[in-house]
């Protein structure tokens, strides 16, 4: 097998199919903390700006989203977990901020990230999708 003429940088974006944009739009723009980059409306498409990476939600009654089959429902989501790595990490008030947000956080937990072992604490967004916010490698909570 030949060499691979590229190399793999970063994520550029997720694309999550939704029920109910608006709802989802407030809780990625006001409790994960996104910002809008682009909107076309016409075809239900929101890309927010993530750091260095984007989160498209797409409305699935739309033109684009209609193009994915039947919405995600609460017994079947559109993926498993949206990973978002966050600085700086104070386990206490990410935990104190998600659940005055409205959001149930679990437990801090060590799990393996791209910089490796460090803290994190799952969360779901209004539709089920699980987040996890993912702290620095080798840090305690």
């Amino acid at each position: 097998m030949s060499k691979r003429p590229y190399e793999i940088m970063q994520i550029d974006h997720v694309v999550i199919r939704t029920r109910d944009i608006q709802t989802m739009l407030r809780f990625y723009l006001d409790v994960v903390g996104c910002s809008v980059e682009r909107k076309i409306e016409r075809i239900g498409l929101y890309q927010l700006r993530a750091g260095a990476s984007l989160i498209d939600l797409v409305d699935a009654y739309g033109e684009l989203g209609l193009k994915g089959g039947e919405p995600p429902q609460p017994t079947g989501g559109n993926m498993d977990h949206l990973c978002v790595r966050i600085d700086p990490w104070d386990a206490d008030a990410i935990q104190a901020y998600l659940k005055n947000a409205g959001a149930a956080p679990g437990d801090v937990e060590q799990r393996n990230g791209a910089e490796g072992v460090g803290p994190s604490i799952y969360f779901a967004d209004p539709e089920g999708n699980n987040i996890e916010f993912k702290g620095p490698a080798d840090i305690g909570d």
